[in-house]
């Protein structure tokens, strides 16, 4: 692969072209966003060679998309109708299930991959991307078999090749796992910062007493409401279930702070701390 062009250069989309580089010094970065600002700041910090328009395309060997999810819907089709039989075309959203509705019946749908690299921080911009984001993490892609096969083994190398761990799921089933595992997370940050917000108008101190634990616990409230908000839309109905069961579950909690039963809160914290295993598992090379 000789031009990327990546729509997007912030935390993933920069992050990827980082990595792609270093390990393919004579790829060419073309770096394509609605803000000329942006550019500007991915050519500072060389995470693009050149700005690039989307009519530029064509000379593509590779297209990676890394804007909200919205927004990939809407401009994927018009990414494949400019793309060359030979380019790739690939997107790095958090939601799969309507990305790929939305060029199922393209001509060119051999030309695109369905993937969502798992990796990120908090941070949004050019200014985000960092080396060695990608190093260990999973990348899920979907629908593989619907993509040429000369065009994903590319892809994957690309991938595997800066750190990458692979793993195919339908975006059915990738879109309500992933609910559970950083929607639901998101959304528990968001309202737990906003709970403290609203509690701090009161109590100017409180902050005072805010150590590494809240920091940690509340991190993802710095994250993008641009990003997260079609994110949250796109995946509705599997975030609303999530929902329920987490409220469900503090309520529960809730009930037996009520009932004094302290041994019971006791026994569902132990049992909980399962949850460090199964991390360390995921953790673990496969």
């Amino acid at each position: 692969m000789k031009n990327i062009y990546a729509i997007g250069v912030g935390l993933i989309g920069g992050s990827l072209t980082i990595d792609i580089k270093k390990n393919n010094p004579d790829v060419i970065i073309h770096g394509i966003s609605r803000k000329d600002s942006t550019l500007d700041k991915a050519l500072e910090l060389k995470i693009i060679d050149k700005k690039a328009t989307l009519d530029d395309i064509g000379n593509a060997d590779l297209v990676i998309v890394s804007i909200p999810v919205d927004a990939t819907v809407k401009l994927l089709p018009i990414i494949l109708d400019k793309i060359s039989d030979t380019g790739l075309v690939v997107d790095a959203g958090s939601t799969k299930e309507d990305i790929c509705k939305a060029v199922e019946n393209h001509p060119k749908r051999r030309n695109f991959l369905a993937m969502h690299p798992i990796a990120g921080t908090e941070h949004s911009g050019p200014t985000a991307a960092i080396d060695g984001l990608f190093r260990g993490k999973t990348n899920i892609v979907c629908e593989v078999e619907k993509t040429t096969f000369k065009l994903q083994e590319k892809a994957l190398k690309l991938f595997t090749d800066i750190g990458m761990r692979i793993r195919y799921m339908n975006p059915v089933d990738h879109d309500k796992h992933i609910a559970y595992m950083s929607h639901l997370s998101h959304i528990s940050a968001f309202m737990l910062g906003k709970t403290v917000i609203e509690k701090e108008r009161n109590e100017r101190d409180i902050f005072d007493m805010a150590g590494s634990g809240f920091a940690s616990t509340v991190r993802l409230a710095k994250s993008s409401p641009e990003m997260w908000t079609p994110i949250f839309k796109q995946n509705k109905t599997n975030v609303i279930e999530t929902l329920e069961e987490y409220i469900s579950n503090l309520n529960h909690f809730k009930e037996l702070m009520k009932d004094d039963n302290f041994e019971a809160i006791y026994d569902e914290m132990k049992n909980t701390n399962h949850i460090k295993d199964i991390l360390n598992g995921i953790g673990s090379p496969t």
